[in-house]
């Protein structure tokens, strides 16, 4: 069938709107009518080295419209949310891990599906797709069915797309990795959507200081919106000093969204004995480096794949957080047409929106 998609033909270029070919869906697979899709970091990162022509996209929600004789979970017609691939066989998936699937770099980043081929072609040519699961940046997506959430139809589908990753990776790092106690302390270095997601996350847990870390003034005044206590301007240095003159004994627990070294080396000297780090963020830096020092009185250091989630499990919670208006995120959406979805990358790049999502 033909679908209308945004390809990027070579790195670091614009995208593309064209017609593609997509293969119908395998035993296994489900093919679903995109309803609205996020645009994540991660989707501009690999933007920059993903091998070309390339779809990608991969927090989309949509309806379903096909399904492989394998499927059991949906049916056409179920409303869905799409997230991460994973095998379900490895001893990881089996025991509730999905995230850290064994193979989860050869399903989600190798634009292929597992036996080397591809759901999506161009005036011939193979497309490198299935990214993250769903390659979501077109109004048609082949999805395998581990990538695929079932939610209930009466969640706003144009919302439900960023659960699938952004929305669920900063929460997940805090519901399910940090677990933080009423009363505990965390600074979150980043507030954008990943970083408030988080932020939200905190103050339902009851920390008693949720401090929003950033060098924009307008994110963290936003990030106060959502149940920040403090914000720490960072944009002129002494990041630490202000931490330390907030929780002198050191926070409890630090989450890092930027993936930069810096940041990421102030986050783990921010905490106090026993305290315990996040990694969360896929950014600029190729390593990351401590004084050894940094880590004795018990301090850890986590890195956080999609919020250490089983999508199936914890979407629909956090889908139901957000009908109860308890976690607010649709504050920080900006929706696009998704014939302006350079225009959406651009606003993602400069900071000006919370969170874009493209709508068909």
């Amino acid at each position: 069938m033909r679908a209308t998609a945004a390809l990027l033909e070579q790195p670091g270029e614009p995208f593309v709107l064209t017609d593609v070919d997509l293969d119908e869906p395998r035993p296994d697979e489900v093919l679903v009518r995109v309803a609205a899709v996020g645009v994540c970091g991660t989707d501009l990162e690999f933007a920059g080295f993903f091998p070309t022509p390339a779809l990608l996209g991969h927090e989309g929600a949509g309806v379903v419209e096909k399904v492989g004789a394998h499927v059991t979970s949906v049916r056409p017609g179920d409303h869905v949310a799409m997230s991460f691939a994973s095998c379900g066989t490895c001893a990881l998936c089996r025991t509730g891990a999905p995230a850290y699937c064994r193979g989860f770099d050869a399903l989600n980043f190798s634009g292929r599906r597992p036996d080397g081929s591809t759901a999506v072609t161009h005036g011939g040519r193979e497309v490198n797709a299935h990214f993250l699961g769903q390659s979501s940046f077109a109004d048609h997506v082949v999805a395998p069915e581990r990538a695929v959430v079932r939610i209930d139809p009466s969640y706003d589908l144009l919302r439900a797309g960023p659960f699938g990753c952004g929305f669920q990776t900063g929460a997940g790092g805090v519901f399910n990795v940090l677990r933080p106690r009423p009363g505990a302390s965390i600074a979150v270095f980043g507030a954008g959507a990943v970083g408030v997601s988080a932020v939200i996350a905190a103050s339902l847990s009851g920390c008693k200081v949720v401090a929003a870390v950033d060098v924009n003034p307008a994110k963290l005044e936003a990030a106060r919106g959502f149940g920040a206590t403090h914000g720490v301007d960072s944009s002129a240095g002494g990041t630490a000093e202000q931490l330390a003159a907030l929780v002198p004994e050191g926070f409890d627990f630090v989450i890092d969204t930027t993936g930069r070294e810096d940041v990421l080396r102030t986050a783990v000297e921010a905490l106090g004995p026993l305290g315990r780090a996040g990694v969360i963020g896929v950014g600029p830096s190729e390593s990351m480096s401590f004084d050894w020092r940094s880590i004795l009185n018990g301090r850890t250091v986590t890195g956080i794949v999609a919020g250490s989630s089983v999508p199936q499990l914890f979407l629909p919670e956090l889908l139901e957080l957000n009908a109860e208006g308890r976690f607010p995120v649709e504050k920080m959406i900006t929706y696009f047409p998704f014939e302006q979805i350079n225009e959406a990358v651009a606003a993602v790049r400069s900071g000006s929106v919370g969170k874009a999502v493209l709508t068909f």
